[in-house]
């Protein structure tokens, strides 16, 4: 996960907007995206969200989400039901939002109303990979239509299953499943496509699978990283469910401290480990460490927050230390 863009920060260019987003970017916290860029990103600027070279849909889960744009049908097709009853009802609340929509666009709500549905049930059309939204964290998504991607839903199931293999492996089948939002039986099989591709491993909780092109990255794994950064809520890396957050924090009670029932924090993040959580209100940051850090990490950590690209430009990020 380190190597995965935390090791160090790469310039800010349209390949490296694509790396950087390539296991999703979850927006559903109002710019999360754009702080995980920061993260892994020089320079990022505070619209980075709508960068041409990225999109906004519902992604895995069905919460809101920055992927590169190239990869549009990757994260939503790769989720498209198998079921028919599920497939066909993704694809009549698409073909009924386009003739809603055309080539316009309508606010979440107007286009729920005018389609006598629950905005939510809007959410099921995305799989579709027609679907996009724009969402500043302000008001309701909008909505808008896409062409159909030209990628079979079969690859693009395999393709969001490598994807997550790489990002967030060692996994199992059931991993896959909890992260990307279906049913075991679609996960089973697509698994089962990428059988020859994989390589069964031990972890500390048990068996799983990495991608045979990653064997000798894992073996040969070396160094993590000596910076510091400010990693926003739902960060690709801090989203683990269940006992695999015991493998990036040991601690029951910090866990705890870090994955709430409620809206998550952020997580403070220093020479390769997480150290504390974050929460901020306007230019108002307040970091929150387990342990005593040195001044070296301290200061570090201030200078995050002062970096942070915020939405509200102007005057200067007030930093408090709490306990």
């Amino acid at each position: 996960r380190l190597r995965a863009g935390l090791d160090r920060r790469r310039p800010w260019a349209a390949n490296h907007i694509a790396d950087a987003a390539a296991p999703g970017l979850q927006d559903s916290m109002p710019r999360a995206a754009v702080l995980s860029l920061h993260a892994r990103l020089h320079d990022t600027p505070a619209e980075a969200w709508h960068d041409p070279a990225l999109v906004q849909t519902w992604g895995p889960r069905y919460n809101v989400y920055a992927v590169p744009a190239d990869d549009l049908g990757v994260f939503t097709l790769g989720r498209l039901p198998t079921d028919v009853r599920g497939r066909n009802r993704a694809e009549d609340l698409a073909n009924q939002l386009a003739e809603l929509l055309g080539d316009g666009e309508q606010s979440m709500s107007d286009a729920a109303q005018a389609l006598g549905c629950s905005s939510n049930r809007l959410r099921y059309a995305a799989p579709t990979g027609r679907i996009l939204i724009r969402w500043d964290g302000a008001r309701q998504p909008m909505i808008r239509m896409a062409p159909s991607p030209d990628l079979d839903a079969t690859e693009a199931r395999r393709e969001l299953a490598r994807r997550f293999l790489r990002h967030f492996g060692p996994a199992t089948v059931e991993s896959f499943a909890g992260w990307a939002g279906v049913n075991l039986t679609h996960a089973r099989a697509t698994f089962s496509d990428l059988e020859d591709a994989l390589v069964s491993v031990t972890t500390p909780l048990g068996d799983a699978a990495i991608l045979d092109e990653d064997v000798d990255a894992f073996r040969f794994a070396s160094g993590g990283s000596s910076g510091t950064r400010l990693l926003p809520s739902g960060d690709a890396y801090t989203l683990w469910w269940g006992d695999d957050r015991s493998l990036l924090v040991e601690d029951a009670a910090r866990r705890n401290r870090l994955w709430t029932s409620r809206v998550w924090p952020g997580a403070l993040f220093a020479d390769g480990e997480i150290v504390g959580t974050w929460r901020r209100s306007g230019r108002r940051v307040t970091l929150q460490p387990w342990t005593e850090l040195d001044d070296r990490i301290r200061r570090s950590l201030e200078n995050e927050a002062a970096s942070l690209p915020l939405p509200d430009p102007g005057g200067t990020v007030a930093v408090e230390w709490e306990r």
